[in-house]
């Protein structure tokens, strides 16, 4: 396994630049652009190859890489309080635990 596979690689359609755009999260956020899907990703791992060489070389310090990486479905998240009251009292209101309404509402915020 090459240190680059760490790392997650997406390549999808930008209907704003009318091409293929690879990216890689972790270290950049775009920079990869073509009309060939395939060539846009073998494109995209060879940069990120580079640039892993390159950070090793050069002895900087790489971001953890989230290619594989297990969720626990837990984390903690920190809000004002008026804002805790209000999600608190929309959960009440559709007869839901304060989990699932925030899980529902941040769900279908990523599906836009």
């Amino acid at each position: 396994m090459k240190k680059s596979d760490r790392y997650v690689k997406i390549v999808e359609w930008s209907e704003e630049d009318g091409c293929y755009v690879g990216r890689c999260p972790e270290l950049m956020l775009g920079g990869v652009h073509g009309r060939d899907e395939k060539k846009v990703f073998a494109e995209l791992c060879q940069v990120i190859e580079e640039w892993v060489d390159r950070a090793e070389a050069e002895h900087e310090q790489l971001p953890e890489g989230m290619a594989g990486k297990k969720y626990s479905g837990k984390f903690n998240l920190r809000l004002g309080t008026r804002l805790h009251e209000r999600l608190a009292l929309a959960a009440l209101r559709e007869g839901k635990s304060l989990n699932n309404y925030v899980a529902e509402v941040l769900e279908k915020r990523l599906a836009r």
